[in-house]
C-alpha cells in the first residue's frame, strides 16, 4: 500500500483536495484533526504536555487550546518542544489507522507541516497544494474572520512554495482558475 503525504500552506485549500479524496473513495487520515484528539484522549500524551508546559495546559479534562497557543507562538524552542512530543505519536496512530485500511491501493495523510518537520520522507509520494499569496490571505480571513495581518503572521510562520515545490512529487494548483477536480484525477492516475 503506498502512502501519500498532503500538503499545503494555510488557505491553500489541501482540505478541499482532501474532501475530494474522500469521494472518491480513498481513505483520508486528517493529522491535524488527529493531534487535537489524541491531545485530549491519550493519557501519555496528555502527562507529556502538562510536563512541558504545566497544569494549566488542561482545563476541565481538555486541552487549554488558548493558553497552550499563548505559550508556544512566540517562543520557538517552546513550540518545537511540544511537536517532539505530538509528532511521534500521531506518527505511530498515522501507521495504527495505515494497517487498518487494508482494502486501498494507497491512502492519504493530510498535515499542515510535513515538509518542515521531515515528515515527508516517510510517504511514497507527496502532494503539495498551492494557491497565489493573495488568495490564500483572502480565503483564511473570510474562513476565520481574522485580519490581513493575522493571516500574514501566519503565512510567515510557514515555508514558502518555493521551498515546497521542489520536494513535492505533485503540485495542485488551487488559484480559482486551474480545475483542481482535473489536477486531482491526473495525480491519482499516475499512481
Amino acid at each position: 500500500m503506498l502512502k501519500v503525504g498532503l500538503t499545503g500552506g494555510i488557505g491553500s485549500g489541501k482540505s478541499i483536495v482532501a474532501k475530494l479524496l474522500e469521494v472518491l473513495n480513498i481513505p483520508v487520515y486528517y493529522a491535524d484533526i488527529q493531534a487535537k484528539i489524541l491531545m485530549n484522549e491519550n493519557d501519555e500524551l496528555i502527562s507529556q504536555i502538562k510536563v512541558l508546559l504545566g497544569e494549566e495546559s488542561y482545563m476541565h479534562g481538555q486541552l487549554n487550546r488558548a493558553w497552550v497557543a499563548q505559550q508556544v507562538f512566540n517562543q520557538k524552542d517552546l513550540l518545537e518542544q511540544l511537536n517532539q512530543i505530538v509528532h511521534p505519536v500521531v506518527k505511530t496512530d498515522f501507521e495504527i489507522w495505515s494497517t487498518n485500511q487494508s482494502n486501498a491501493k494507497f491512502v492519504v495523510q493530510e498535515a499542515a507541516v510535513l515538509f518542515e518537520n521531515d515528515g515527508y520522507k516517510k510517504f511514497d509520494h507527496m502532494v503539495l497544494v498551492t494557491a497565489p499569496l493573495e488568495v490564500r490571505v483572502a480565503r483564511v480571513m473570510q474562513r476565520d474572520q481574522v485580519s490581513e495581518e493575522k493571516v500574514i503572521e501566519r503565512i510567515r510562520n510557514q515555508w514558502s512554495d518555493e521551498r515546497k515545490v521542489p520536494l513535492a512529487d505533485t503540485v495542485i494548483i488551487n488559484d480559482d482558475t486551474h480545475s483542481v477536480i482535473d489536477q486531482t484525477l491526473k495525480f491519482i492516475k499516475k499512481l
